[in-house]
């Protein structure tokens, strides 16, 4: 435990130094020559006044994604810098590349939950999900309820509708803070944070409410995009 809790303070160092590093450039107007894709972080502004959801939840929501935007291309940018230099045997190199898959995961989980709020959390009968949930679970109130329960849970993290790409079944998961449970060759379809910060400005400690305001602003249309063609 102690080594473990020494790696993430390196990971963490090595990291806020690197995020320093690159917005001392910005802000000194550098003139580095772009040398790889960064990431941009996505704009929301149809979730502000969402019902059930309140602007400075949204808002600060919205900002701590920004940050997971942040050192994604921070981790991505020094990863590529040390494996340049031949340093990509040396502990930080592992540490660092371990913690990209956390911050990467957080900004694509991020995106993925708003992305499927703002509807009207009805799902249409017509629909391939509506359809499937059925058929796996018997009826849609049996997968809500499967899917709120896995949402109680407790712990901090995500609630995921899973489809897995090669039977076509379908499995609710939780996913421990951004990967830890990720369910391999699966698509996901319809995601939940149950993160504190997703809803205690507004319901304190009370997930169950949250999961119920979630349940209203479902954009059941954009879930029913992301089924694999």
């Amino acid at each position: 435990m102690k080594n473990n809790v020494i790696a993430l303070a390196v990971a963490a160092g090595f990291l806020y130094a690197v995020a320093a590093r690159a917005q001392q450039t910005e802000n000194m107007g550098g003139n580095m020559q772009q040398t790889m894709q960064t990431y941009k972080a996505a704009q929301y502004p149809d979730l502000s006044g969402m019902p059930g959801f309140s602007s400075q939840l949204i808002a600060n929501h919205i900002k701590l994604y920004q940050g997971y935007v942040n050192n994604t291309n921070a981790l991505a940018e020094k990863l590529a810098a040390m494996l340049a230099e031949g340093k990509e045997k040396n502990p930080e190199y592992a540490e660092l590349k371990r913690r990209f898959g956390w911050e990467f995961n957080g900004m694509r989980l991020h995106e993925l939950y708003f992305d499927n709020l703002g509807g009207s959390g009805i799902a249409r009968q017509s629909s391939r999900i509506h359809k499937a949930i059925q058929d796996d679970f018997g009826s849609f109130e049996a997968w809500k309820k499967d899917f709120t329960a896995t949402g109680l849970m407790r712990g901090v993290g995500w609630t995921v509708l899973y489809r897995d790409n090669t039977s076509g079944r379908l499995f609710n998961a939780w996913i421990n803070e951004h990967d830890g449970g990720h369910l391999a060759g699966c698509t996901p379809l319809l995601i939940m944070d149950v993160f504190e910060h997703a809803y205690l400005t507004d319901y304190q400690l009370d997930k169950a409410k949250y999961i119920e305001a979630f349940f209203m602003v479902i954009n059941w249309d954009e879930v029913d995009k992301r089924w694999p063609k």
